[in-house]
Protein backbone atom coordinates (compact mmCIF):
# COMPACT_ATOMS: atom_id res chain seq x y z
CA UNK A 1 0.00 0.00 0.00
CA UNK A 2 1.45 3.46 -0.81
CA UNK A 3 1.13 6.51 1.83
CA UNK A 4 0.22 9.12 0.67
CA UNK A 5 2.54 11.39 3.37
CA UNK A 6 1.15 14.64 2.01
CA UNK A 7 -2.35 13.89 3.10
CA UNK A 8 -1.51 12.13 6.08
CA UNK A 9 0.43 15.54 7.07
CA UNK A 10 -2.52 17.47 6.15
CA UNK A 11 -4.90 14.81 8.23
CA UNK A 12 -2.34 15.90 11.49
CA UNK A 13 -2.23 19.32 11.60
CA UNK A 14 -6.81 19.50 10.87
CA UNK A 15 -6.58 16.95 13.88
CA UNK A 16 -4.28 19.27 16.39
CA UNK A 17 -6.49 22.69 14.40
CA UNK A 18 -10.14 20.17 16.22
CA UNK A 19 -8.09 19.79 19.35
CA UNK A 20 -6.64 23.11 20.10
CA UNK A 21 -10.27 24.79 18.63
CA UNK A 22 -11.78 22.92 21.76
CA UNK A 23 -8.90 23.97 23.95
CA UNK A 24 -7.37 20.60 24.46
CA UNK A 25 -4.42 20.38 27.05
CA UNK A 26 -0.90 18.37 26.78
CA UNK A 27 -0.84 17.58 23.14
CA UNK A 28 1.57 15.50 22.05
CA UNK A 29 2.38 13.81 18.75
CA UNK A 30 4.26 10.54 19.11
CA UNK A 31 5.97 9.44 15.25
CA UNK A 32 5.71 5.97 15.04
CA UNK A 33 7.12 5.59 11.72
CA UNK A 34 10.76 4.59 12.58
CA UNK A 35 9.15 1.67 14.61
CA UNK A 36 8.72 -1.88 13.32
CA UNK A 37 5.24 -3.58 14.04
CA UNK A 38 3.04 -0.56 14.63
CA UNK A 39 -0.26 -0.28 13.95
CA UNK A 40 -0.31 3.13 12.43
CA UNK A 41 2.14 6.51 11.48
CA UNK A 42 1.21 8.57 14.47
CA UNK A 43 -0.26 8.94 17.86
CA UNK A 44 -1.61 12.18 18.64
CA UNK A 45 -2.33 12.49 22.24
CA UNK A 46 -4.23 15.07 24.10
CA UNK A 47 -5.82 15.74 27.55
CA UNK A 48 -9.40 16.83 28.54
CA UNK A 49 -10.62 18.50 32.35
CA UNK A 50 -13.89 16.10 32.10
CA UNK A 51 -16.00 13.55 29.97
CA UNK A 52 -17.72 16.65 28.62
CA UNK A 53 -14.60 17.93 27.66
CA UNK A 54 -13.16 14.65 26.15
CA UNK A 55 -16.36 14.37 23.91
CA UNK A 56 -16.04 17.89 22.84
CA UNK A 57 -12.58 17.44 22.14
CA UNK A 58 -13.39 14.55 20.02
CA UNK A 59 -16.86 16.14 17.86
CA UNK A 60 -14.71 18.90 17.45
CA UNK A 61 -11.70 16.81 15.54
CA UNK A 62 -14.35 14.93 13.37
CA UNK A 63 -16.34 18.55 12.84
CA UNK A 64 -12.95 19.69 11.67
CA UNK A 65 -11.50 17.01 9.51
CA UNK A 66 -14.57 16.37 7.59
CA UNK A 67 -15.42 19.69 7.13
CA UNK A 68 -12.15 20.32 5.92
CA UNK A 69 -11.33 17.08 3.55
CA UNK A 70 -14.31 15.37 3.92
CA UNK A 71 -12.55 11.89 6.17
CA UNK A 72 -14.43 10.12 8.78
CA UNK A 73 -12.54 8.21 11.41
CA UNK A 74 -12.70 4.18 10.50
CA UNK A 75 -13.46 3.81 14.28
CA UNK A 76 -14.54 5.76 16.83
CA UNK A 77 -14.54 3.84 20.94
CA UNK A 78 -14.94 5.43 24.51
CA UNK A 79 -17.44 7.96 23.99
CA UNK A 80 -19.68 6.12 26.76
CA UNK A 81 -17.58 6.64 29.51
CA UNK A 82 -15.31 9.65 27.74
CA UNK A 83 -12.43 9.08 30.11
CA UNK A 84 -10.47 7.65 27.26
CA UNK A 85 -11.42 7.66 23.83
CA UNK A 86 -9.98 6.63 20.56
CA UNK A 87 -10.36 8.07 17.33
CA UNK A 88 -8.89 6.19 14.49
CA UNK A 89 -8.03 7.72 11.27
CA UNK A 90 -6.14 4.25 10.42
CA UNK A 91 -2.85 6.17 9.75
CA UNK A 92 -3.27 8.25 12.39
CA UNK A 93 -5.22 7.22 16.16
CA UNK A 94 -6.22 10.29 18.26
CA UNK A 95 -5.94 9.43 21.69
CA UNK A 96 -8.25 11.44 24.20
CA UNK A 97 -7.90 11.03 27.87
CA UNK A 98 -8.91 12.29 31.32
CA UNK A 99 -5.56 13.36 32.73
CA UNK A 100 -5.60 10.54 35.55
CA UNK A 101 -6.39 8.03 33.26
CA UNK A 102 -3.41 9.26 30.80
CA UNK A 103 -0.99 8.84 33.48
CA UNK A 104 -2.20 5.33 34.41
CA UNK A 105 -2.31 3.70 31.06
CA UNK A 106 1.07 6.10 30.06
CA UNK A 107 0.89 5.60 26.42
CA UNK A 108 4.25 7.75 26.14
CA UNK A 109 6.13 5.35 28.23
CA UNK A 110 4.35 1.66 26.48
CA UNK A 111 5.59 3.54 23.18
CA UNK A 112 9.28 5.39 24.46
CA UNK A 113 11.15 4.79 21.42
CA UNK A 114 8.63 7.38 19.30
CA UNK A 115 9.96 10.17 18.55
CA UNK A 116 7.76 12.73 20.89
CA UNK A 117 6.83 16.69 19.98
CA UNK A 118 4.76 18.20 22.32
CA UNK A 119 2.52 21.14 21.00
CA UNK A 120 2.50 24.39 22.82
CA UNK A 121 -1.00 26.31 23.47
CA UNK A 122 -1.42 29.68 24.43
CA UNK A 123 -4.72 29.01 26.72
Amino acid sequence: MIKDSGKTDQLVTLILKGIEDAKGQNIDILDLRELENTVCDYFIICDGTSNTHVNALVNSVQKVVSKEISEKPWHVEGTENAEWVLVDYVNIVVHVFQKHIREYYDIEGLWGDAKVTSIATNY
